[in-house]
């Protein structure tokens, strides 16, 4: 499959924009968005994509962005500093960049599933790109990078191609808000090079081997932030009974099992996510250990299973809750750590004494120290006195360069062996 034909034209005419102090001094500190209030002129009318350049007082070169008229967020900063001329070469040497940066990861033959370019803080504002072995997804979340997205997919598969990385083909995804806007004839879950995709694809995990379903699944297909805390999680389950919270398709679940986990159960309320997490148990049903490892689905609201797992006095070695995003805007941050709190009250309830209890929070809203505070209070004041082991942040391929790029966070906790 290739792109629709009639993709809008990029207007080559820069256009012009002069911004509030404020913005300029975020500008010059690497922030990647300009908002429409920063904004106090524009020399033209522009269209989704058009290139802006963004001047000082004294006319003098500032930034260049993607320009978008429907957006709060009206620039997608590109590259500030001195002037730059924004081609094919400009895009050829970004990508080469970030996976300079992944070189480890690409290196690894445990691992072929990893994030190519991480958005912003890879110089891609509002558009990610991840690997499934032979796979790539390329996701927008803005406009602004239709008209660029010919020249684009030129540009990734010939840099994979330098870089040794085979490509059968790039699955197109869009975000919920992009898929209900015109389009061009782009579609979510549309192959744009290569052979669509017969079903789900495989790909290795820390030695282990998953599906994505990179068609129709969350995200792009799997949730490849976590990789670094789940092969943590392996390396601790030796031996025990493991509850793995909102598990979605079975990551860190499939790595307790994996590490020795006597048994482990899964919950989360999408039956699609926890069949998937069923195939990834079988992908992988020729390893002992999770051969061996009791595995249950339980399909319901989190909360609610917690509730009736505590009625009923069971209690685990390890529990794991990597819950969603509670706070998508600024006004729901105080309800996020409200339900971190809750979650850490009945995780520590199923948490057996001296046993190991962990939680995430990928909410950008939330920052590392009130995510601390929530968990750590709550069991203060449960007096299920606890050791942080570890506290972990983003890995390799999910830098972060601007402050709110930061979202995820996982608290690594052993409790008392003392009774309550």
């Amino acid at each position: 499959m290739t792109l629709p034909p009639h993709l809008p034209v990029l207007d080559t005419t820069r256009i012009a924009v002069k911004v509030t102090n404020d913005a300029l001094r975020q500008i010059r500190g690497g922030h990647p968005w300009v908002f429409d209030a920063s904004i106090t002129s524009l020399s033209r009318d522009g269209q989704p994509g058009d290139l802006a350049v963004i001047f000082g007082d004294r006319r003098q070169f500032v930034a260049i962005g993607l320009y978008d008229p429907a957006s709060p967020i009206r620039i997608r900063i590109l590259h500030h500093g001195s002037p730059a001329t924004v081609d094919r070469s400009f895009w050829a040497e970004r990508v080469d960049r970030a996976l300079q940066v992944r070189a480890e990861l690409i290196a690894s033959p445990a691992t072929n599933g990893f994030r190519c370019l991480n958005g912003e803080n890879d110089g891609f504002s509002g558009l990610v790109l991840d690997r499934y072995d032979t796979t790539l997804v390329l996701k927008l979340y803005s406009e602004v990078w239709i008209p660029h997205l010919a020249t684009l997919l030129a540009v990734i598969t010939e840099q994979f191609e330098r870089a040794g990385l085979a490509t059968d083909r790039v699955v197109l995804r869009l975000s919920r808000q992009l898929s209900r806007t015109e389009t061009f004839g782009l579609r979510d879950g549309m192959t744009i090079w290569g052979e669509a995709p017969q079903g789900p694809v495989a790909f290795t995990e820390n030695g282990l081997v998953f599906e994505a379903d990179v068609v129709g699944g969350q995200k792009t297909g799997h949730f490849l932030d976590q990789r670094e805390n789940r092969a943590r999680v392996k390396a601790m389950s030796k031996g025990r009974r493991v509850l793995d919270v909102f598990a979605c398709t079975g990551g860190f679940s499939l790595h307790a099992a994996a590490g020795g986990a006597t048994e482990v159960i899964s919950i989360d309320m999408s039956q699609r996510s926890l069949n998937s997490a069923l195939r990834n148990f079988a992908l992988n049903r020729d390893r002992p250990l999770v051969e061996r490892c009791r595995h249950q689905i339980v399909v319901g609201d989190a909360f609610d299973e917690m509730r009736r797992l505590i009625s009923r006095r069971e209690e685990f070695d390890l529990v794991i809750v990597d819950p969603p995003s509670f706070a998508q805007k600024r006004r729901d941050r105080d309800g996020a750590l409200e339900a971190y709190r809750r979650l850490t009250d009945l995780g520590l309830a199923l948490t057996a004494r001296g046993g190991s209890f962990v939680q995430s929070s990928c909410s950008s809203r939330v920052d590392a120290a009130e995510f601390r505070h929530a968990v750590l209070d709550t069991a203060y004041e449960l007096e299920r006195p606890m050791a942080v082991t570890a506290e972990t942040g983003h890995a390799v391929d999910h830098p972060v360069t601007f402050p709110q790029g930061a979202y995820l966070k996982t608290l690594f906790t052993r409790l008392d062996r003392r009774p309550r």
